[in-house]
């Protein structure tokens, strides 16, 4: 009676391959899905676009860097099971909901109001333009959901979830990354423009009653 023959390292190999590719759909599945999700008209759009007309790249990609910390510490925290606990209480995802609400109502309210204070250039600038991407994105309930309904759909049930789920939210992250420095970029461009006040005063009460309306979608979008 012959004995089984141990896999070698090519065949060792092989079925690490095979692996990878059975998850490759499961990954180009996930990232168009969020590719669909970042386009969707939202509050990152809307402020950014705020940001970028009015105070230039510099200031949006500073946004752009706060908000991918804030959507990559949910993904961790929506892994460590800590997003469900918020989406199962009541009081919680209120709290959450409304400070996010009403923190964008604040941006909407400052834009409209225009520069009281002059915002120093420089690293202080761009220290208060991350803080805001990083807190509308720590105070936005509809990110964790995201992480708590969406993202485990795509978790494959033979594989660590915890890995997976790290995989998956670093994916997602640098998908809305992408596609908020292209909207800075785009905005960018018209800064220039903005130069005249006059035109500057219309494009940034227009952007921030958008964003005031955005804001109140977002109230009755996430309420449950």
């Amino acid at each position: 009676m012959s004995t089984p023959t141990p896999p070698t390292a090519g065949t060792k190999r092989t079925e690490m391959e095979f692996a990878a590719a059975s998850d490759l759909p499961t990954l180009l599945s996930f990232s168009l899905t969020s590719v669909i999700i970042e386009l969707t008209p939202g509050p990152n759009m809307t402020y950014l676009a705020l940001v970028s007309a009015g105070e230039g790249r510099r200031a949006g990609f500073a946004t752009v860097a706060g908000i991918a910390l804030g959507l990559a510490t949910i993904g961790v925290v929506a892994a460590l099971g800590v997003t469900e606990l918020i989406q199962s209480s009541h009081l919680l995802y209120e709290g959450l909901r409304w400070a996010g609400v009403l923190f964008l109502l604040f941006l909407a309210y400052e834009g409209w109001r225009g520069p009281g204070d002059v915002v120093s250039e420089g690293n202080d600038a761009d220290r208060r333009y991350f803080t805001r991407g990083l807190v509308t994105n720590l105070l936005n309930p509809k990110a964790a959901v995201f992480y708590v309904a969406v993202l485990p759909t795509f978790i494959i049930a033979d594989k660590p979830v915890l890995s997976q789920t790290l995989t998956l939210t670093a994916i997602y992250v640098a998908v809305a990354t992408i596609i908020h420095a292209l909207i800075v970029a785009l905005a960018g461009t018209l800064e220039p423009l903005l130069n005249n006040p006059r035109i500057e005063k219309v494009a940034r009460k227009f952007l921030s009653a958008l964003l005031a309306a955005v804001a109140v979608w977002f109230a009755f979008a996430t309420a449950r």
